[in-house]
């Protein structure tokens, strides 16, 4: 059922999470566009950390972490964060 809307997978979600929290602790700070980011995957630590994770809250806040990503490939690879293997596992995680 992962990568149905209301399948997301909230273990592997929780995983990459942690991960990317790991990776962004190393990227340089003050950068708006990663700090962002930084706010984003806060967002998504507390979405998963709430009783009762809303598969549909998780999914949008995973899609629009996709986005950003998009966005910022260029910054996030010079910044140590390797964003080709985050963009593909969002994107198991969200059945694409």
């Amino acid at each position: 059922m992962a990568g149905t809307q209301r399948g997301v997978d909230l273990e592997a979600v929780a995983r990459l999470v942690d991960q990317l929290e790991e990776d962004l602790a190393r990227a340089r700070a003050g950068s708006g566009d990663t700090d962002t980011l930084r706010s984003e995957v806060e967002q998504l630590r507390i979405l998963l950390a709430s009783e009762e994770p809303v598969p549909a809250d998780v999914h949008a806040g995973l899609t629009g972490l996709r986005e950003r990503m998009h966005v910022l490939t260029d910054e996030l690879l010079t910044d140590a964060v390797k964003s080709g293997d985050y963009l593909a596992r969002i994107g198991r995680l969200l059945g694409m």
